[in-house]
């Protein structure tokens, strides 16, 4: 399928990868028919998704499946009154009625966005309101229909709630329902442009509410590179990624790249992380392929993978935080496999990574995509020498990425912020090695990347200060052995609350922030401060705070 969309398909080196990868981009692009509905024509019978969860249940899906029930959800949606353009939440967690959703609404031209289940009322009502949605799309769980109930009288536009069940609540419709009753889906004869927004995602600040990460629909055709080439795929990998629908990674391993290559892919629908639990699966499904955040191979490689047969596994893949060096080789030893670290945001496919015909320097991002103009530059805008620090950039006026994003929703000020003179910020530090490799420093901002996760302090923050004992406090990130790093809040207790500053306090507190906000973002350190470091201008001081931190 790739063979369509690229002039060379196989390169020697990264020379060869850098000289002559190119991509054909058609002047009308989208996924859902032109890759999807494509394998169902010419290979209708290939295994296109794997799901198992973790009460044994399995199910295989084809591509003429995903096609049909795909075609269902665009006709329930359009009978709906959903069209082009309107927005629809999709917190389906690894339930597989999300691909048939999503690829649903790409048929029609709406507006996908995945959400994770941890929401809580607050976040939905942010989401709904600051993106304009019209529609939601949830499992039925209890913790996330209540969530929903009680957000819905304050979401403006929110026209339909709609759960895949087994339970119906009163005032919700049934998706499980409206595919089987849906009518013959007529395509329409325009569904999208190429510069049509296709899929939104809020993404974690440092100074606000989450932003709104806009794609176009030429943005699957960017993670071509991400699978065939970083996560090395083809017509007979099983690939597993390891990440809930809700977050962008699963548009990096669990859809677009995955079905360009042909792959198949791999769903591990689990409630809770079980290292054991997981290998077992990996083993016994035969998976080839496997990515996940440096967090995860930290637990598994504490397993006894002498117990498992990991015979069919050949190729790992690693992103999400920084990889540590001993979790390489304690993985490498055990195994026999090279983890390949990749480097990218959600407002951009993989953009660094170690590809498979480069040796892995354990710690590196590896090398630039071609699909990028990457430069380093240094604060006053000079690009930076071998071993020096500086800003990761992609410069647009000589190449547009396919899988760069159009811009942040209704926010054209920080769109500008970063993307000016045809130059795309990361906001992201990192240095080049003699040998070409980019080695990462870190954010300059605040974002926590915990577990995978990228926590924006504010968010946390304005839950912290919604518990009366809370005058002040600021949130940072504090290095942690297994999960990179953990949530810290420094806080500037009330004068009635200081005398009983304590575990119990610091159990309540963190008790109220799991209920105020998505519970991953609580903090695991507390500390009472009788006051803030701040600048003359008032603003806190984080970097002092990280740095008066004790040592581990």
């Amino acid at each position: 399928m790739i063979a369509k969309y690229i002039n060379q398909a196989t390169f020697e080196n990264q020379e060869d990868f850098r000289a002559n990868f190119h991509l054909n981009i058609p002047s009308r692009f989208n996924f859902a028919y032109d890759v999807v509905d494509e394998w169902a024509r010419t290979n209708p019978g290939k295994r296109a998704l794997c799901w198992v969860n973790d009460r044994g249940e399995h199910l295989d899906f084809t591509f003429r499946e995903i096609r049909e029930k795909s075609d269902a959800a665009a006709s329930y949606f359009r009978a709906l009154g959903i069209r082009k353009g309107d927005k629809v939440m999709l917190i389906l967690k690894r339930r597989y009625w999300y691909w048939f959703a999503i690829l649903g609404l790409h048929k029609i031209g709406a507006v996908a966005i995945p959400a994770t289940h941890l929401l809580t009322k607050k976040d939905i009502v942010y989401r709904c309101n600051a993106a304009g949605i019209k529609a939601l799309v949830t499992v039925g769980e209890e913790a996330i229909v209540s969530q929903v109930e009680k957000a819905s009288p304050e979401c403006l536009t929110l026209a339909y709630k709609i759960t895949v069940g087994p339970d119906v609540p009163a005032g919700w419709s049934d998706f499980r329902k409206g595919l089987a009753e849906a009518p013959p889906f007529r395509p329409p004869e325009n569904p999208n442009s190429n510069d049509d927004p296709m899929l939104l995602y809020f993404t974690s600040g440092t100074t606000g509410q989450p932003k709104m990460v806009v794609h176009n629909f030429v943005y699957p055709l960017g993670h071509i590179i991400t699978s065939s080439y970083w996560q090395n795929l083809n017509e007979d990998s099983l690939h597993l990624t390891l990440a809930d629908t809700g977050w962008a990674k699963a548009a990096w391993g669990k859809l677009y790249g995955q079905w360009l290559a042909g792959a198949c892919i791999f769903v591990y629908d689990h409630e809770k992380f079980t290292p054991a639990d997981l290998l077992q699966v990996i083993q016994d499904y035969r998976v080839t392929s496997f990515c996940a955040p440096p967090t995860v191979f930290r637990f598994l490689i504490r397993e006894d993978l002498t117990r498992y047969d990991l015979s069919a596994l050949s190729y790992c893949s690693i992103a999400g935080e920084p990889l540590n060096p001993s979790v390489y080789q304690t993985f490498l030893e055990a195994t026999g496999i090279e983890l390949r670290e990749g480097f990218g945001q959600t407002e951009t496919t993989v953009t660094i990574a170690t590809f498979p015909w480069m040796k892995p320097k354990p710690g590196s991002m590896g090398m630039p995509s071609p699909a990028y103009d990457m430069d380093l530059l240094t604060p006053d805008g000079r690009s930076c020498e071998d071993g020096e620090q500086g800003e990761i950039v992609f410069r647009t006026r000589r190449l547009m990425p396919a899988g760069l994003f159009m811009g942040y929703y209704c926010d054209p000020e920080l769109t500008a912020h970063v993307y000016r003179d045809q130059v795309y910020h990361t906001g992201d530090i990192a240095w080049r090695d003699e040998d070409g490799y980019y080695w990462f420093v870190g954010r300059n901002d605040d974002v926590i990347k915990s577990s995978g996760y990228r926590i924006g302090p504010f968010e946390v923050e304005s839950a912290l200060m919604t518990h009366p004992a809370v005058v002040e406090c600021a949130i940072t990130g504090e290095p942690d052995e297994v999960r990179g790093q953990v949530v810290k809040a420094t806080i500037v207790l009330a004068a009635s609350y200081r005398e009983s500053a304590g575990p119990e306090l610091v159990k309540e507190i963190q008790d109220h922030v799991k209920k105020a906000t998505a519970p991953y973002k609580y903090p695991r350190i507390i500390e009472f401060v009788d006051e803030l470091p701040k600048t003359i201008s008032g603003k806190i001081r984080r970097v002092a705070i990280r740095k008066s931190s004790p040592k581990k």
